[in-house]
């Protein structure tokens, strides 16, 4: 039996039907030459081999009596991979549109919270003649980097599978079925704890808060000023349905470093440079450019070197991404600033932000915030804190492989809220910056147009540097389905 910490519990919380608070990635692979195997059966007793090796798989929730505080993860030893692993066929003629399309309506679909929270979809029928995989967890099981641990150990690096061996902390297959009692136990003993450390750090605190917010110089004090004022209102920040939409754009990660030396800026500096400029291209065709300079929720790692824990270790400050100024490079300059200085202030404190705290009587308070906040529309009348989210995630540098077959593109897809309709996570793989676009459609009917904006912002960039980029972008075909006549047939589990 293991707690998870109040910052899981609360994505459990914050989900409604509109808003399901799972991640996932989106994949092609290429078969080799001649591949006569049945992939999705392959990776199946692959996957099946290797549940030892990722506890998070065989891990579910226990819920405290009434719901009263956060629940347990307790293990579970009949995990059922015919319910887990699926295989779907998509329609003739199999576009990329429609690959993309499918997984935006698969992302709407909320993980069944009586299972473990994760989801893998084999998608075959691509006229490319490569074949997808559509992999989802809950946000309470992990975050971007645990999600990173995870495909470590999912995958193999050589196209000959990995012998798997059994882990250190392998359990000897027995489910686990806590009573109330020892539930209600559990449940006292972790906020005992917690209001104990809550006391203990409260000096350490103090002292930091008293640093960050006492003399300092008058531009740093400006920066942060500047990422956290409200945003301005925006076709994005509405709110939303369950209905999801998504688009993927692969960027030459040599490029994309290159831009960053020339510019003496970081690589965050210029995948924010990059997403600002797709913005502005992308509102200056629905409903105009703001005056005032949208606003991007930035989540930072939390992580300590080495910690390969599957839980969530971050936060999320704001940034100023500056899409009132037209010129590029002022506006990188502008971005590599507030950046910093945000960053610098998350650095001073992340000693003191609590992944956990006391939880009862937490779940009732945040469930019942979420519910009357997408039912009171308030996103409608109130200016947005954030506009969008952007993160950035350093992925393997190295090819995976899947039953044989290679990994040729990676896109992560994430959450969107009621009032920020478009979450862009961006994660490196094998040479390549994957973007991935993911929209509530209430805000972006078509998430097709932002990768179009961000091929363009890409290719200004490069033009006006002092060293052009060497590649153009590593751009998928995105090509409009021509009908829909027959939906996606599926195995039944």
């Amino acid at each position: 039996m293991k707690h998870l910490s109040g910052v899981d519990s609360a994505f459990l919380y914050l989900e409604t039907p509109q808003t399901p608070m799972h991640v996932a990635s989106l994949s092609l692979f290429e078969l080799p030459k001649g591949y006569r195997r049945d992939f999705h059966a392959v990776v199946k007793r692959e996957l099946g081999r290797r549940l030892n090796l990722a506890p998070i798989l065989q891990r579910k929730l226990a819920t405290m009596p009434l719901q009263l505080a956060d629940p347990v993860w307790v293990h579970d030893d009949a995990v059922d991979l015919d319910y887990h692993v699926q295989r779907v066929t998509l329609p003739p003629p199999g576009t990329m549109r429609q690959f993309e399309d499918f997984a935006a309506g698969l992302h709407a679909e909320l993980l069944d919270r009586n299972r473990p929270l994760w989801r893998l979809h084999v998608i075959e029928g691509l006229d490319s003649g490569q074949v997808g995989y559509y992999f989802k967890a809950h946000h309470a099981v992990l975050d971007g980097l645990a999600g990173v641990q995870l495909a470590r150990t999912l995958f193999d690096t050589t196209p000959r599978p990995a012998a798997t061996r059994r882990s250190a902390g392998e359990r000897a297959g027995t489910a686990e079925h806590p009573g109330l009692l020892e539930l209600g136990a559990a449940a006292l003993r972790h906020d005992a704890g917690q209001y104990i450390k809550l006391v203990r750090h409260l000096p350490d605190v103090v002292r930091t808060l008293a640093g960050m917010f006492g003399p300092s110089k008058p531009a740093a004090k400006g920066r942060a000023r500047q990422s956290s004022t409200f945003g301005p209102r925006t076709p994005l920040n509405v709110p939303i349905t369950a209905e999801r939409g998504f688009a993927g754009l692969s960027l030459p990660l040599d490029a994309l470093k290159s831009l960053a030396a020339v510019h003496d800026a970081t690589l965050n500096d210029i995948v924010l440079a990059l997403c600002s400029g797709a913005l502005r291209r992308y509102l200056a065709q629905h409903g105009g450019i703001p005056k005032q300079p949208l606003t991007a929720a930035m989540p930072v790692s939390l992580r300590a070197a080495g910690d390969t824990e599957y839980t969530t270790r971050a936060t999320m400050p704001l940034v100023n991404l500056h899409t009132h100024v037209a010129d590029p490079l002022r506006r990188l300059r502008a971005i590599h600033d507030a950046a910093g200085a945000v960053k610098a202030m998350v650095h001073k404190a992340r000693g003191l932000m609590p992944m956990d705290f006391p939880s009862i009587g937490v779940p009732w308070v945040l469930h019942g915030l979420a519910e009357l906040y997408g039912r009171s529309h308030v996103t409608s009348v109130m200016p947005p804190l954030a506009n969008v989210v952007i993160s950035n995630i350093p992925g393997p540098q190295v090819p995976l492989y899947a039953a044989g077959a290679r990994m040729n593109t990676y896109w992560p897809m994430s959450i969107v809220e009621h009032g920020l309709g478009l979450n862009i996570t961006v994660m490196s793989y094998a040479g390549a910056m994957g973007f991935g676009f993911t929209t509530a459609r209430a805000a972006v009917p078509d998430a097709e147009l932002l990768t179009s904006a961000l091929a363009a912002a890409f290719e200004e960039l490069a033009a006006i540097s002092p060293k052009r980029a060497a590649r153009a972008p590593a751009r998928h075909p995105a090509t409009r389905a021509s009908g829909r006549s027959r939906p996606p047939t599926k195995d039944k589990p």
